[in-house]
């Protein structure tokens, strides 16, 4: 079983942002003994801006060395430099994590794994900040290269512009989901705290990870959340973590129920027809683009019609809404059928063309 795996789901690691006094990380680590698995605390504060609060460093390490010894909780902290791994293994840290804003630079990444080569100690890698499943995976991989055998993804959402947004950094659910299909044995964290960046909605998308199957969950803890140096707004109190860990449903991955898995099975077997039949319509819809090329070619037209393309978000918009499908759902999937019939038509235009020449 790997590090990060509970025999009673989920993995809970919990903590304050920042480790602010000795005070504090006492405080919320004695509210959390018995309850989580792992104890968090921000020490270097990677900031937007300068002269904002960057971590107290060094210092800090210490009390949650104590934190450690006292509560018997192992503890995790954040790191950016080849100094930071050294100082953090120096006091005993248990665990690293990797911070979303170090995950887009390889190099950065690469110098951090070299220096923990030969070194056995847990590796937790934050997404990137932007969406890029490869530059997440190969992060991840490049601490295994070098012997790490205990690693973690930790979901903390992705930058967004969106300003009508309710969260504070994008889920974009399918990225987690494929680098858990490509990596089925890799625990997946979520970090509600980050995606939300409101503790009002941390329990949501703490639920959400369950549901999803989730390994484990990463939440900021403070003793006064209002009062907090950093990131006040999406922290909940020791109490608060706890009632949400009490209702937290926890689904199973596997059906125990002989009926219901012959139920499972049934609808499984349909959906894959369905499926098959889904993709046997693309295809004959490919056909029908390709012909449509030749046509275009012969009557000197552009592949690329706008007039028709906002015909088909419309009409199909509309019928997507009279099924109750998302209407933004059904008009994304046929951006991507659109996309691919204008290349197949583009093909069949510069096929042509070609046979022109010669």
């Amino acid at each position: 079983m790997s590090f990060f795996q509970s025999a009673e789901r989920p993995y809970i690691i919990a903590g304050p942002c920042s480790a602010e006094t000795r005070e504090q990380v006492l405080e919320t680590a004695a509210a959390l003994k018995g309850r989580v698995h792992l104890f968090r605390a921000g020490i270097w504060k990677p900031r937007t801006k300068p002269g904002s609060f960057e971590g107290v460093g060094i210092e800090a390490l210490q009390w949650l060395q104590e934190a450690k010894q006292v509560y018997e909780l192992p503890v995790a902290v954040e790191v950016a430099e080849p100094a930071h791994i050294e100082a953090a293994l120096q006091y005993g840290m248990d665990v690293l994590w990797i911070g979303a804003r170090t995950t887009v630079n390889p190099f950065q990444v690469q110098r951090l794994a070299d220096a923990l080569k030969g070194v056995q100690v847990p590796v937790m890698v934050k997404n990137p900040v932007n969406p890029d499943i490869d530059l997440w995976q190969g992060a991840i991989e490049r601490f295994e290269t070098v012997g790490i055998k205990n690693t973690a993804a930790i979901h903390r959402g992705f930058s967004t512009y969106n300003a009508s947004s309710p969260y504070r950094n994008q889920p974009n659910w399918p990225i987690p989901i494929e680098l858990k299909r490509r990596r089925p044995e890799l625990p997946i964290i979520c970090d509600p705290s980050h995606i939300t960046g409101n503790r009002n909605m941390v329990a949501e998308i703490a639920q959400k990870a369950m549901d999803m199957g989730f390994e484990g969950l990463m939440i900021e803890t403070h003793p006064d959340p209002d009062a907090a140096w950093s990131d006040a707004a999406q922290q909940i109190t020791p109490g608060a973590l706890l009632d949400l860990l009490d209702r937290l449903v926890v689904r199973k991955q596997h059906c125990s129920d002989g009926d219901k898995s012959v139920d499972l099975e049934y609808l499984r077997q349909l959906m894959d027809s369905l499926d098959a039949e889904i993709i046997d319509l693309i295809a004959r819809r490919m056909e029908l683009s390709a012909r449509m090329g030749g046509v275009k070619k012969d009557s000197n037209m552009t592949a690329y019609q706008p007039d028709r393309w906002r015909e088909i978000v419309e009409t199909r918009g509309s019928h997507a809404e009279k099924h109750h499908l998302s209407r933004e759902f059904i008009i994304s999937l046929y951006e991507k059928i659109h996309d691919e019939s204008i290349r197949k038509q583009l093909e069949i235009l510069q096929a042509l063309q070609k046979q022109v020449k010669s």
